[in-house]
């Protein structure tokens, strides 16, 4: 199948420097992943916007971005993604990114975004994830204020996992039942 016939008219413009191949998820509701490869910056966000949100428009509110062949996001393109995020989640959706190069995922944890997204290692991983709940697996400790146990700054954490406080940048780890522990 091809990205045109799940989402019409989604390859009308491409550019070479991102490429997406789309692929539904047939045993979850409006699930779509999105297997990206090249870059995102400056030039070609805008493009990458414009295409996932003609997903985004036919109801794809939960989204899989597969970064194993991303080599590069700039801060625009982080920006992208929160872009994404704020379109789905008041629909119900959420999205999850997948095999993040370290290089790029160095990129969201140097802006502080890497506590925004819901990141895991397969697509089985993000496939549960929207599976638990039907809307995204959000249970009722997250999204979680907290302070840091350091700097006393206020954070706010939407899942379990490794933090960076903004502050003072201690690494923090938060537990699936809301427990801050120093990393």
């Amino acid at each position: 199948m091809n990205n045109n016939e799940i989402i019409q008219g989604f390859d009308d413009e491409k550019d070479e420097s991102l490429k997406i191949r789309l692929q539904k998820i047939e045993n979850v509701e409006n699930c779509l992943v999105l297997y990206l490869s090249g870059y995102i910056d400056t030039y070609n966000s805008n493009l990458f916007q414009k295409r996932i949100s003609k997903a985004i428009d036919k109801n794809f509110i939960r989204l899989v971005f597969h970064c194993g062949g991303l080599n590069y996001v700039s801060s625009t393109g982080i920006g992208s993604f929160t872009f994404f995020l704020k379109a789905v989640k008041p629909r119900g959706g959420d999205l999850v990114l997948l095999d993040i190069q370290p290089k790029v995922y160095e990129v969201f944890q140097l802006l502080g975004f890497s506590q925004f997204f819901n990141i895991k290692e397969t697509l089985e991983d993000a496939v549960a994830f929207f599976s638990q709940t039907g809307t995204g697996g959000a249970n009722a400790i997250f999204p979680k204020v907290l302070t840091c146990p350091i700097c006393s700054k206020k954070l706010k954490a939407t899942r379990a996992g490794r933090f960076r406080c903004s502050e003072c940048k201690t690494i923090l780890v938060i537990d699936d039942s809301g427990q801050v522990f120093l990393g």
